[in-house]
């Protein structure tokens, strides 16, 4: 078997600034030890989000410049919407300019105190928009997500028997939503089943609750179906998409993902009525039901993205890259999610940093140390993130304390990898010199973003 290359050729390039072990120690301190303060220029592999950092198409770039910009009515609108309904199988497709702003019409609408929506696991700006309406957002991923070193083919799947319980025992009248977030991103980027979101609809449908798809990272998903479920290795990539999709009720999702796009998002969904209210209050937040808060260049871009993602030449090289860092670290002993996510690596950083107690945020010390180490900026999905207050002011931590490592669709090649594998080996191996931190300010909610740390002497 030959070795799987990257399935483009590189015609434009961007220089990276390289710093030095001091630089950066003085540029770490000054970002409160938040890897979200630091500029983006001091940063040698950014690996923070794979979300709106994607290397755009020859074909998406030459899109660009067909983009209409008319207030109403824009042809690119349209081409927009075709490949969504195209895809999706849903008729009603609302434009918006990210992933978030899509979960904040549907949350607002649907939301409320003394409301609950149920999901295999909520991302953090997901659970915000909940929590901001006065719902409250429940995790119900199946066991075997629950244990990061311990290989599951589909460890993003919903804990079906948890998922009727919690149905029964808050009332399906309370709960205006079950959500499938594909791939689970919070729980290592792990897949769904397409066995998994069949059961799901059908659980949703037998008590009358319609069912969303969060979509961010559905060609992944699809492409995982396709590899490792049985009946799946010979259909099409877009006939596995379509028949996912078919089991929803309507779906969120940020075009910043799997759509390659660098901004972009819509709602999709087969209720009219719901549909109306969310154009709305998309009037009033976002734009005219054409635009959605993007530009006719945007929604060409995104038109064209939808479709290259699922190419199975692209597909293959991009599950196999995170494939092969997971692997290089299982060789060298580093704790890490297994099997491999779609979209990211996740360190275990509990199990990486086991002298750090939970409440000294050992994921946010991993992270900082990857930085100051090699200049490789990553993300805490831990405590830190999704982390709770008890009454009397005590850390209720999160079920995992990871590291993600998000990878960039077409940005990085194989020897920029391999230098984040010497870099995290290197960390692990003087693991007992990182120090834990404590918060020393914070905001109410999505706190990660913007909390300023210190170290623990």
């Amino acid at each position: 078997m030959h070795t799987i290359i990257e399935p483009f050729r590189i015609k434009s390039v961007e220089p990276i600034y390289f710093t030095t072990r001091e630089q950066r120690e003085l540029i770490l301190r000054s970002a409160f030890h938040n890897p979200f303060f630091i500029h983006s220029k001091d940063v040698l592999i950014d690996l923070l989000t794979d979300s709106g950092t994607s290397a755009m198409s020859s074909n998406q770039w030459a899109a660009v410049m067909l983009g209409d910009e008319s207030y109403a009515g824009s042809p690119s609108f349209f081409k927009f919407e075709n490949a969504v309904k195209d895809i999706t199988g849903m008729p009603l497709v609302i434009p918006t300019h990210q992933g978030r702003a899509a979960e904040k019409i549907i949350f607002s609408i649907l939301g409320s105190k003394g409301k609950y929506f149920l999901s295999n696991t909520l991302f953090d700006t997901t659970r915000a928009n909940i929590e901001f309406s006065g719902a409250e957002g429940i995790d119900l991923v199946c066991e075997e997500g629950k244990h990061p070193s311990i290989p599951a083919p589909f460890k993003g799947n919903m804990d079906l028997e948890a998922l009727r319980r919690e149905i029964i025992r808050l009332g399906a009248e309370h709960i205006p939503m079950v959500i499938v977030t594909i791939t689970n991103n919070s729980g290592g980027g792990q897949p769904v089943s397409m066995e998994n979101i069949r059961a799901t609809s059908k659980i949703c449908a037998e008590f009358g609750i319609p069912m969303f798809i969060d979509a961010c990272r559905f060609a992944e998903n699809a492409y995982f179906i396709k590899l490792r479920e049985e009946g799946y290795a010979d259909k099409p990539v877009y006939d596995i998409v379509r028949e996912m999709f078919s089991y929803a009720d309507g779906c969120t999702m940020s075009a910043k993902k799997d759509a390659f796009a660098n901004i972009g998002g819509f709602l999709a969904m087969r209720d009219a009525d719901l549909a109306l209210h969310c154009r709305n209050l998309l009037i009033i937040t976002e734009g005219f039901p054409t635009y959605g808060g993007l530009a006719g260049r945007d929604l060409e871009a995104v038109a064209v993205g939808l479709y290259e993602v699922m190419d199975e030449h692209y597909l293959r090289y991009r599950i196999r890259t995170t494939e092969y860092l997971t692997e290089k670290l299982i060789a060298a002993g580093v704790p890490v999610m297994q099997p491999a996510g779609g979209h990211a690596v996740y360190l275990d950083a509990k199990a990486f940093l086991p002298h750090i107690p939970i409440e000294a945020y050992p994921g946010q010390a991993l992270a900082c140390a990857l930085y100051l180490e090699g200049g490789i900026r990553g993300v805490e999905i831990g405590s830190l993130m999704f982390g709770k207050y008890d009454a009397d002011h005590q850390l209720i931590p999160a079920a995992l304390e990871l590291v993600r490592l998000a990878i960039p669709r077409r940005v990085y090649t194989q020897s920029h990898i391999d230098y984040v594998a010497e870099v995290i080996i290197g960390v692990f191996e003087k693991r007992r010199d990182i120090r834990g931190l404590r918060i020393v300010e914070e905001a109410p909610m999505l706190r990660h973003f913007t909390a300023k740390l210190e170290q623990i002497d």
